[in-house]
């Protein structure tokens, strides 16, 4: 693994595309993810990126912006103000294009400094979306920031199987997921939310979304088509997951098998599941 410490000059990026319904900005507290050879790299969308790739293969190099903190202090007033202006709110996604929780993060504590910056100066809507229980050990900067904005914890669960025959090990177990979420639900009083996203065969679907619904407040489930950015899942199209996919469950490529899981979810959990990119901006039924 490849790291750098940089700084930059902004850290506060104004969406657009799949994230302009979710949040008026994004925040990357990396540039890279050491999560790139684990499973979640397998169909990240992030890969295709020429402008954070660099000729550079996924999950070999990190790039830690070591003034994030500072950069979000500075940007705060001037970006809320023009949030207000484009959307009536404030809202942050964190992070869309790296994990805010790498296992790096206990050395070099930029989402740890980030979210003390947030508590002094909260944006009115947060979400952070990671694939690791790591998220766990800030959970006291996770109880503060509930008390002060609309905070959803987004902890990603993309099946119920332990292992997937033909690809990388899970960034995080999933038990140890599992187990952050309901921590997480028990003490911070911040809304915790499993994205099963992208979505990949499931063995028990019914068992699984039990399991959810007992550690979190709601479900998204977001298929690889209409979810990694490109026309029909073109971008993943061109990696190894979906013949993989095909091979564990045929049809698990098609947004059918989607509709079919959220069929499943709705049945456990009634009101409490979202589909795609309106899952992620709050909307569940």
């Amino acid at each position: 693994m490849e790291i750098e410490l940089t700084e930059v000059s902004s850290i506060l990026t104004r969406t657009s595309g799949y994230l302009r319904r979710v949040v008026s900005h994004s925040l990357q507290p990396y540039r890279g993810c050491s999560f790139g050879q684990s499973l979640c790299g397998v169909g990240c969308y992030v890969q295709h990126s020429p402008w954070i790739m660099r000729g550079r293969e996924w999950g070999t190099f990190l790039e830690v912006r070591t003034n994030a903190d500072d950069v979000y202090r500075r940007q705060y007033s001037s970006e809320r103000a023009w949030a207000h202006r484009r959307d009536g709110f404030f809202g942050i996604f964190m992070s869309s294009a790296t994990d805010p929780f790498l296992p790096q993060e206990g050395r070099h504590r930029v989402s740890r400094r980030v979210l003390a910056a947030m508590a002094e100066q909260p944006p009115d809507r947060l979400i952070l979306q990671t694939h690791t229980h790591r998220v766990l050990d800030h959970r006291e900067a996770i109880k503060e920031l509930a008390g002060k904005c609309e905070l959803r914890v987004h902890i990603s669960i993309e099946t119920d199987r332990r292992a997937i025959k033909g690809l990388p090990r899970h960034a995080s177990p999933i038990e140890r997921r599992f187990d952050a979420a309901r921590q997480l639900q028990r003490e911070t009083g911040a809304m915790v939310v499993i994205t099963v996203a992208p979505l990949l065969p499931i063995r028990e679907p019914k068992i699984f979304f039990e399991r959810v619904r007992e550690c979190a407040d709601a479900v998204i489930i977001d298929h690889f088509i209409e979810g990694d950015g490109s026309s029909n899942g073109s971008r993943t199209l061109r990696t190894p997951l979906p013949m993989v996919m095909e091979e564990i469950e045929p049809g698990s490529t098609a947004l059918a098998y989607r509709d079919e899981m959220v069929a499943v979810a709705r049945s456990v959990m009634p009101g409490c599941v979202g589909v795609g990119q309106m899952g992620f901006a709050g909307e569940f039924s």
